[in-house]
């Protein structure tokens, strides 16, 4: 059984529609015997540092969200990918705290699961960045910049698949063309779209 951390506790505390459902999800995260955390501003389960789940809400749903999940087997098919760039992670989403309650056996399991998961160290595998699109308008730039083209390939992969991610997903060339001239000086600086 793990410990509550006080740091967490105003998270649980603050109204909203998932209240009582990230009590009951509290519940089960607990008997897992991984430490609480605060992480990017939601209770994260951790083993020695590593991250196993979190717990987060959105309009529709409240979710635990795996942080290796695509190397979980799932038995219930309850694993969502959130897109189809979301690599590694992937959700159990709840529209109801009686479904949790129901569902709370199979949790443990998915939730131990994980565990072994984080216990093994094995790690998902990654697609390369050369494996996602590049738009010809972004091809273009790094050509007409060798500048910006030593840049971009200094960055961190993450880094570069964000901006890869974030050019392709314009419909038109004109907004490509717009968001590349708008983050040539980022690129050049060495930060990534959220830097």
């Amino acid at each position: 059984m793990s410990t509550m951390n006080p740091k967490v506790d105003w998270f649980f505390e603050k109204e909203t529609p998932w209240k009582q459902a990230f009590a009951v999800l509290r519940d089960i995260a607990l008997d897992s015997g991984l430490t609480e955390e605060l992480k990017w501003g939601h209770p994260c389960y951790t083993l020695k540092g590593k991250n196993v789940f979190l717990m987060h809400g959105f309009n529709d749903y409240c979710a635990l969200l795996f942080h290796k999940g695509a190397l979980l087997k799932d038995d219930h098919q309850l694993l969502v990918q959130q897109t189809e760039n979301v690599q590694s992670a992937r959700q159990i989403r709840f529209t109801s705290t009686k479904e949790i309650t129901k569902l709370k056996p199979v949790l443990r399991t998915y939730i131990q699961q994980a565990i072994a998961v984080e216990k093994a160290g094995t790690k998902v595998p990654l697609k390369k960045t050369a494996e996602f699109a590049m738009p010809d308008e972004f091809k273009v730039a790094l050509k007409e910049m060798p500048e910006l083209k030593k840049a971009f390939n200094a960055l961190t992969p993450g880094r570069q698949r964000g901006y890869l991610l974030f050019f392709s997903a314009a419909k038109q060339a004109k907004t490509r063309e717009a968001r590349i001239t708008k983050n040539v000086d980022r690129i050049l600086a060495g930060k990534g779209l959220d830097d």
